[in-house]
């Protein structure tokens, strides 16, 4: 399926959020995400399903002042 990473086109074989995130080398990598500019907790990323042309958004936390 295609679906776009961070506003670049990528194709995934996962259908949820946390096996993308897996594929895509993030695994255990403290991140937030959205999909298709809604927040998806850490908890709900095993039982969110993603579809083609799906936009997912994953930001590192930041550090410093």
């Amino acid at each position: 399926m295609l679906i776009k990473v961070n506003g670049e086109a990528r194709s995934v074989e996962p259908d949820t959020l946390s096996a993308v995130l897996d594929a895509l080398g993030y695994g255990e990598a403290i991140v937030a995400t959205a999909l298709n500019g809604e927040f998806v907790p850490v908890e709900a990323r095993t039982e969110t399903r993603l579809r083609d042309g799906d936009r997912l958004e994953i930001l590192a936390p930041m550090q410093g002042g």
